[in-house]
């Protein structure tokens, strides 16, 4: 395999794995990286990854988690965890962490900041969990694509309890709320029932539209606003 695309056609989601191989710490480090640098909302990175080795830890995951055995198979369990709430002091250290880094204050940028306080304000607490909680999944792309790239298998999975993982990590003393687990390891050739079956995508003609230049669907009708 040489290019990337290969690799994420060579990657599935493990449905068995060698519990005998662990992954290097150096491929672990790779993937983590990538879910560090992905990609966020206003670059609040909402969301927090825990790695679980702990076998104790990952045995009382599995039974909260439908029994599946990856949890507990695994190499690695990657949890991750969305802020509970997008606050102001959420917000402010990650703006005042620009700042420090940049080591400047940019005006258009502090404005910015501003007019976000007022959004995650108006928003609301469930909201603010769901906005961080779709942040949290562009962080399970960047570590799925990393770990093809390694050529390491994972299993992104949501079937399991939230609020029992939540307990069982102590996620809610953090302000934290489980979103989705990622178990990483190597495939068992033999015992797994999808490991040797074809990877089945919808065609590109089938997935993808091209828009190549405006079309008018029609005269443009002004709004009636209603006092």
């Amino acid at each position: 395999m040489t290019t990337l695309n290969e690799k994420l056609a060579w990657r599935y989601a493990t449905k068995k794995f060698d519990a005998a191989k662990t992954v290097p710490a150096e491929k672990i480090e790779n993937i983590i990286e990538a879910v560090r640098l992905a990609p966020t909302s206003s670059g609040l990175q909402p969301f927090e990854l825990l790695v679980v080795t702990n076998p104790d830890i990952r045995a009382k995951i599995r039974t909260v988690a439908w029994d599946q055995a990856q949890v507990t198979d695994c190499s690695h369990l990657l949890v991750f965890a969305a802020w509970d709430d997008i606050t102001p002091e959420r917000v402010n250290m990650m703006f005042d962490l620009t700042n420090e880094v940049r080591g400047f204050k940019n005006e258009g940028w502090e404005n910015y900041r501003q007019k976000l306080l007022s959004i995650v304000a108006e928003r609301g607490t469930e909201a603010n969990y769901q906005a961080a909680a779709r942040q949290a999944y562009i962080g399970l792309g960047a570590a799925l694509i990393a770990a093809a790239f390694e050529e390491v298998d994972a299993t992104p999975m949501e079937g399991f309890d939230p609020a029992a993982v939540d307990e069982i990590l102590g996620l809610k003393d953090k302000n934290l709320r489980s979103v989705v687990i990622l178990p990483l390891g190597y495939r068992a050739h033999e015992g797994d029932w999808l490991v040797n079956l074809k990877k089945v995508r919808r065609s590109r003609e089938n997935f993808v539209t091209e828009i190549k230049q405006y079309q008018a669907t029609g005269p443009v009708r002004p709004v009636a606003f209603i006092p």
